[in-house]
């Protein structure tokens, strides 16, 4: 099975965030030239705050000729996991505002995740800790947003933790262990223990998108709510 089939199989437009958001990304491909005429790419996006009714953040994904240089192609098949990881760290910076209404936001690609010395993207390097809730927090959001399972070894995850996907499977195998985890191969499904923290995940969730609105309301004036 390629690999753009298994990532239809598991629903994985859903993504998580280090701060514990679930977002639900969408990406309207190819990347195209400014229009302004300025020396950049521009591919547009939708990102939804999972089990938010309906908050949004409508992005321009805007890459810099520099980083284009180095790139294979502007093909989904090359560029969506750094694109993908790129916007999930702009959320995690509190960078992206999540609104009812349609405002356009520049999200700038640029060599701020990519290390040229090393040609790679770089996206900082998670903590064993920090995988193993990410990974709990993915199971359980894709379970109920979408009801899919999660492709555990998805190289955009290994890509935005800075690790790689055999150390994922070995983490996921700890948590199924745990009895936190149903570990099918490379797939994850969620048991009841972890089910259970429900109320757990939506707490962190409300509590990490109201420190990103306390940004966001420093910033335009206003007083938090």
């Amino acid at each position: 099975m390629s690999e753009a089939e298994l990532r239809k199989r598991g629903n994985q437009n859903i993504y998580v965030t280090l701060s514990g958001l679930p977002l639900i990304i969408e990406l309207d491909w190819p990347f195209h030239r400014s229009a302004s005429g300025a020396d950049f790419w521009v591919l547009h996006g939708n990102v939804v705050l999972g089990n938010s009714e309906g908050l949004r953040a409508q992005v321009a994904v805007n890459l810099s000729a520099t980083v284009r240089e180095v790139l294979p192609s502007l093909e989904a098949e090359d560029i969506e996991g750094a694109v993908i990881n790129a916007l999930r760290k702009e959320v995690d910076r509190r960078q992206l505002e999540f609104l009812r209404s349609g405002k356009l936001v520049p999200v700038h690609f640029s060599s701020r995740y990519y290390d040229f010395k090393r040609k790679r993207w770089v996206f900082g390097r998670a903590s064993d800790d920090q995988i193993r809730r990410l990974l709990e927090l993915e199971v359980f959001w894709r379970a109920q947003l979408a009801a899919a399972d999660t492709w555990v070894a998805d190289p955009s995850e290994a890509l935005y933790l800075e690790t790689g996907s055999e150390h994922l499977l070995e983490i996921a195998r700890q948590l199924a262990d745990a009895g936190l985890l149903v570990l099918t191969g490379e797939w994850a499904s969620p048991t009841e223990s972890l089910l259970a923290q429900a109320e757990r995940f939506e707490h962190d969730r409300r509590s990490a998108h109201r420190e990103l609105e306390k940004k966001h309301a420093f910033e335009d004036g206003k007083k938090p709510a």
